[in-house]
């Protein structure tokens, strides 16, 4: 099998120990010839440097708030054929490279790939298919979640990708100056979506390519996901319409979408997460951005050229098993050592904690670098499940290890 030499880019934030843990995870790849760019602020730097991850990877010093420059940055570094990105607050599936860069291999037409990603509990979903027009507006997609499905642009809308899992071919992602440094925050990966199928370039969605996002805090939002600041959002949101709509829609597309920030603030100030005066200041700050969006310039963007240092190889498990550690949730603290001994040794570790309950599973990456999942022998795994099955603890492992067979390895003997 073909190993196309990939670059992942991290851009990080004020998240130093989230990054390292993202750095965690990647290392545990199955992916065999990739590197790792880092575009950190200087406490991302000085964690980094300060890590087993030191010299590892090719770290880049940036220290402002603009998502675009900091992952053109890091396009700069850039060795690999395909370019993948996955946010600092996410952690990837020990399989994600191998099934996001397939596509590539598979079909010379594909210039963009896209996974699924699933949420805080690890078990949901947040985002699978999408489309998106050049009004931003966004339709799902229905796809084979087995398997990759190749999509074509259609009319003026573009196959989306999301920001925390995506990869392009380093060629095209070059040819067309990367991200538009314009958007700060929000919006810059479905601006290149616009462009690049206005090129006609296909795009492949890649369910098993999974990441875990934990969505933290960052300028813009708080770690209860409430908002914190609309000022980055409205802005970009401005250079997208001037960008892809024809102006006789702008007026109108705006105001429906401070009335959407306004409701959705709303429904954070119902649920407690914001009080009357964070409305206030939320919408007032969100007037602001798209006046600052109004008057960003916009033009054609430079090439990005290749970098001088070739591929900087980061540690991957390739040709490695992986280990199962399963056992009853009151015996946690013997089967975690278990685990982390494992880990240690260089294996892949999914630990399997069950309770004899009806409790909701949930999944983590532990910060000692094994997957745990938690919940009842009797509980949701996947939330289309049934509410409660009757069934044995022998019974349950096979089927939580089947439901993971593609993104862990865990094929049964």
């Amino acid at each position: 099998m073909t190993h196309d030499p990939v670059s992942v880019v991290i851009v990080s934030r004020e998240r130093p120990e989230a990054l390292l843990r993202c750095l965690k995870g990647l290392s545990q790849q199955y992916y065999p010839n990739f590197e790792t760019i880092v575009v950190a602020d200087p406490t991302g730097t000085e964690a980094v440097n300060g890590s087993a991850f030191a010299g590892l990877v090719k770290l880049v010093e940036f220290d402002e708030p603009n998502i675009s420059v900091a992952r053109n940055l890091g396009i700069a570094e850039a060795a690999g054929e395909v370019v993948a990105f996955i946010d600092d607050d996410a952690v990837a599936e020990p399989t994600w490279l191998t099934h996001l860069v397939a596509p590539f291999v598979a079909d010379a037409e594909v210039m963009a790939a896209g996974g699924f990603v699933r949420g805080r509990n690890g078990i949901s979903f947040q985002w699978k298919a999408q489309s998106v027009d050049a009004m931003g507006r966004t339709e799902d997609l229905k796809v084979d979640e087995t398997r990759p499905s190749v999509l074509h642009p259609t009319g003026r809308r573009a196959i989306k990708t999301e920001g925390t899992n995506m990869a392009f071919r380093r060629e095209v992602l070059a040819e067309i100056g990367g991200f538009d440094p314009a958007y700060h925050y929000y919006l810059d990966e479905t601006d290149v979506n616009l462009r690049l199928a206005a090129m006609g370039r296909a795009t492949a969605i890649v369910p098993l390519a999974e990441v875990h996002h934990g969505y933290l805090s960052n300028a813009s939002r708080r770690g209860n996901r409430a908002p914190s600041d609309l000022f980055q959002i409205g802005a970009s949101q401005v250079v997208f319409l001037r960008k892809h709509c024809p102006v006789e829609h702008h007026e109108t597309i705006l105001k429906d979408f401070a009335k959407e920030q306004r409701l959705r603030a709303l429904e954070h100030m119902r649920d407690g997460r914001l009080e009357p005066r964070d409305v206030r200041r939320l919408m007032s700050r969100l007037t602001k951005g798209y006046a600052a969006g109004k008057s960003r310039p916009l033009g054609a963007l430079p090439r990005i050229p290749r970098p001088s240092e070739g591929l900087r190889p980061f540690p991957s498990r390739a040709g490695t098993a992986p280990a199962v550690v399963a056992g009853r949730r009151w015996n946690a603290r013997g089967l975690r050592r278990r685990a982390a001994e494992l880990v240690a040794q260089g294996q892949n570790v999914s630990l399997f904690l069950f309770s004899r309950t009806g409790l909701f599973h949930r999944v983590r990456f532990h910060p000692d670098g094994y997957w745990e999942q938690t919940g009842g022998i009797f509980g949701k795994s996947d939330r289309d499940q049934p509410l409660f099955r009757v069934t044995g603890f022998g019974n349950r492992l096979k089927e939580e290890k089947l439901r993971l067979a593609e993104q862990r390895r865990l094929f049964e003997d």
